[in-house]
């Protein structure tokens, strides 16, 4: 069975699924935006996890626990800054998104939620970023069929239509 792939606009900090993904700095130390979001939410044991962790590279993923967060696990991955596309932006969020996948299934998990990874202070189109996230899903549950449920995590209403187009081409909503 394939998974099911649904969009869901709120705080990600909020959805009781196997593992959330973080969209997380080099350090994964915590940040701004979903990164900072996620450490507040999980409290100081995530941070002193993250510690022993020592980073994150660009494109990779790592797992934690999700501490106070009603998520039992946590995928950090970090994402590339825009610099316009053509040195190697594409390739890396698809990694991201990939990579994340991967871990969730390697762990047995069923259900994962990503935030628009990427779209925040690193600035990634939104559209572009999207197109990614779903390509990179889809093709991963062509194959792999532990996943149950993806949900793509929409802080926003610019964020909410983005996903929508990807998910749905054509369509104007989500279905």
């Amino acid at each position: 069975m394939a998974a099911h792939i649904e969009i869901w606009r709120g705080d990600i900090t909020k959805l009781a699924v196997d593992a959330i993904v973080n969209a997380a700095n080099s350090s994964l130390l915590g940040g701004g935006g979903v990164d900072g979001a996620i450490h507040r939410a999980a409290g100081p044991g995530l941070l002193d996890e993250c510690r022993i962790l020592a980073g994150c590279k660009i494109g990779e993923a790592k797992l934690t626990a999700g501490h106070r967060l009603p998520a039992r696990h946590i995928i950090h991955t970090v994402g590339p800054v825009w610099r316009g596309g053509a040195s190697g932006e594409p390739a890396q969020l698809a990694s991201c998104y990939r990579r994340s996948l991967e871990l969730a299934s390697a762990r047995g998990l069923t259900s994962i939620a990503f935030p628009a990874i990427s779209t925040g202070i690193f600035r990634y189109p939104p559209d572009a970023a999207g197109a990614i996230a779903v390509g990179e899903i889809r093709r991963f549950i062509a194959t792999d069929s532990r996943l149950e449920r993806v949900v793509l995590v929409a802080f926003d209403a610019a964020t909410e239509a983005a996903l929508t187009a990807a998910l749905f081409p054509g369509s104007g909503e989500a279905r």
